[in-house]
C-alpha cells in the first residue's frame, strides 16, 4: 500500500469524490471535526469513500454544528480491494468490535460471519460492524472498506464455497505441525481464514472441514487462544507467509 499522510485527519464519507466537489459530513462527523478536534476554516481533511481514492479537502464551517468540506485534489488512487476473506463465528459486542477493527487492519477484504454449533451470538448489528470497519480504515490509511456478508450457517457457506479459494481452518486440535510449512505452498493463491467460536468447533464440524479438498487445517501454537486473539494471530501468520506482507 502506498504510504499515506498520517498527520492529517482522515474521514470516511458516502458521497462521490471529485475535484471541485463538496461533501457535507453528517452531524456526528461535523461535531467531531469542529468541536472535538476544534478544526478551523481552511484546515485540511483527507476524504475517502472506498471507491474514488483519497482526496484533500478543506473545512468550511457553517456555524458551530455543521460544515462543508471543499474538495481540492486527489492524493492517492483507489487500490484494488483486498482479496483475503475472513470468516468468523460472531462474538459478544466489545470483542466483536475489536476483532472487526483488527481484521480490517490486517488486510481482510471480506468479513463473513459464520454460525456454528457452539456460536453464542446469532444476532449481529451489521451497521455497527460497518462503522467499526470504517473507523479502522480511517485510522490506518486504508482506502478500501471490506464487504460485510450476512451471517451464514457453516454448512451453507461450505456448500456454496468456490473450491478455487483455499479455506484455512484454524483448528485448535491440529497438533504440533508447523503452520509456516503448511501455508507456504498457498502463497499467491486466493485465501480465506476461518476462526471458530469461543467454545470451538464440534467434532462433526471439524471432521466435515478436514474432509473437504479446499480446506487446509493449521494449528495456532501450543496454547488455547481466545477467539479475538486467534483472529489476530491467524491473520498475521497467513499474511506473513502466504499473503501480501
Amino acid at each position: 500500500m502506498e504510504r499515506y499522510d498520517f498527520r492529517t485527519q482522515r474521514l470516511y464519507v458516502e458521497g462521490a469524490l471529485a475535484e471541485g466537489g463538496a461533501i457535507e459530513p453528517d452531524r456526528s462527523q461535523a461535531n467531531y471535526l469542529l468541536n472535538v478536534l476544534r478544526m478551523k476554516a481552511g484546515e485540511a481533511v483527507l476524504l475517502f469513500n472506498g471507491r474514488d481514492g483519497e482526496w484533500l479537502a478543506r473545512i468550511e464551517p457553517q456555524g458551530r454544528k455543521a460544515c462543508v468540506l471543499r474538495i481540492e485534489k486527489a492524493t492517492r488512487p483507489q487500490p484494488q480491494p483486498a482479496d483475503l476473506v475472513y470468516c468468523f463465528a460472531p462474538l459478544k459486542q466489545a470483542r466483536l468490535d475489536y476483532m472487526v477493527q483488527k481484521a480490517v487492519e490486517m488486510g481482510a477484504g471480506v468479513l463473513q460471519p459464520v454460525l456454528t454449533r457452539h456460536t453464542q451470538v446469532t444476532r449481529l448489528n451489521l451497521d455497527r460492524m460497518r462503522a467499526n470497519a470504517a473507523e479502522a480504515a480511517e485510522q490506518c490509511g486504508i482506502l478500501a472498506i471490506p464487504k460485510i456478508g450476512e451471517p451464514q450457517a457453516l454448512e451453507q457457506m461450505l456448500a456454496q464455497w468456490d473450491p478455487a479459494r483455499t479455506l484455512i481452518f484454524c483448528d485448535e486440535s491440529a497438533g504440533d505441525d508447523d503452520p509456516v510449512r503448511l501455508l507456504h505452498p498457498l502463497r499467491g493463491k486466493p485465501l480465506a481464514v476461518l476462526i471458530g467460536p469461543e467454545g470451538g468447533f464440534s467434532a462433526d464440524e471439524r471432521a466435515t472441514l478436514r474432509a473437504l479438498p479446499f480446506v487446509t487445517a493449521i494449528p495456532l501454537g501450543p496454547r488455547i487462544l481466545r477467539a479475538d486473539t486467534a483472529a489476530v494471530a491467524a491473520l498475521a501468520v497467513v499474511q506473513a507467509v502466504a499473503g501480501d506482507w
